[in-house]
């Protein structure tokens, strides 16, 4: 339901951006017509945010990854530095919650770990959405604060590090493709209670899946047909399994990763003084409107790194209007 909804919100979006598209070309072309600058600049003004949410649609056409649409866990862990990068965790995920609700995103907090004076340690929320592990997927990384220190009496300049991780969370009706090819099926007479019945027919099934090796069997019922209907089921769920605990184990495997948070990894730059700057070490965009980011401003950044990943030609000019 929830897929159907997206898709005729997308419908009714796409149709709306064609309709305003063709009402700026009519304005420009009786501006044209008249010499009257002023619809112009009308027509100018209505083509510009029409540019953005055109882009920003066709960049979710591109969220086509198995758990893009899924909803997400989001992680932060303040790094080495104490009250500093605690502090500056807290920052980093007071943003997230900003854009996730100024995106209409559903945010439900899971954990979150105190700081010794101010701040927090660690924190964990889930960000439930059409798309919210699609967009945030590219986060995940470490994040450098340069500041003044609030906390120093000396007005030192302080460098702080914390690390987000977004993961997506599991859909349990994913579902798993068994194709025939991969399978051998035995047939067998079952053992053991079931009456006369048992020793007269071959309605025990044995499956066996060549790729993983994997081995079900059924001899439940009298009917060959529901054993053998019985058997594929525990084969899906065992496969299933088996891919929930491979995730398992490339998640820790970035769980791991991350108890050093410090230079490795980053991904983006939050120059505070002597001057602002933020700065998205992967795709070079960047804006000198700080306050603007640490409040949510997030979608230049996501779409630019989105782009890079998915082999989308980026825009050249690298600055944003701050």
């Amino acid at each position: 339901m929830r897929e159907r909804t997206h898709l005729e919100q997308s419908i009714e979006e796409v149709t709306a951006i064609e309709q305003e598209l063709e009402d700026s070309i009519t304005l420009i072309e009786l501006g044209e017509a008249e010499g009257d600058d002023s619809v112009l600049d009308e027509a100018d003004a209505i083509l510009e945010p029409l540019r953005v949410r055109a882009a920003k649609r066709e960049l979710e056409t591109l969220l086509s990854g198995e758990a893009d649409s899924n909803d997400c866990f989001l992680e932060i862990h303040a790094g080495a530095g104490g009250t500093e990068s605690q502090d500056w965790a807290q920052m980093l995920t007071r943003m997230y919650v900003r854009w996730a609700e100024a995106h209409g995103y559903k945010v439900e907090w899971l954990e979150e770990s105190p700081g010794e004076e101010a701040g927090i340690k660690s924190a964990t929320i889930k960000i439930a959405g059409h798309n919210a592990y699609g967009w945030l997927k590219t986060e995940s990384g470490v994040h450098r604060l340069v500041r003044i220190s609030p906390y120093d009496s000396n007005a030192r300049r302080h460098t702080s590090f914390s690390s987000a991780w977004v993961y997506p969370v599991i859909d349990d009706s994913i579902e798993v493709d068994v194709e025939d090819k991969d399978l051998r099926v035995d047939t067998y007479r079952a053992s053991g209670a079931g009456g006369q019945h048992v020793n007269k027919t071959d309605s025990a099934i044995r499956i066996t899946h060549i790729p993983t090796g994997i081995v079900v069997q059924c001899q439940n019922d009298r009917s060959q047909h529901r054993n053998r209907a019985a058997a594929m089921d525990m084969l899906r769920a065992r496969l299933y399994e088996r891919e929930l605990q491979i995730r398992e184990e490339q998640a820790q495997a970035e769980h791991d990763a991350k108890t050093e948070i410090g230079w490795g990894h980053q991904i983006r730059s939050y120059v505070l003084q002597p001057y602002q700057m933020v700065k998205d070490l992967r795709t070079e965009i960047e804006t000198s409107n700080t306050q603007a980011v640490l409040d949510g401003d997030l979608d230049d950044f996501m779409a630019a790194s989105l782009a890079q990943r998915v082999g989308a030609n980026a825009d050249n000019d690298t600055e944003i209007e701050g």
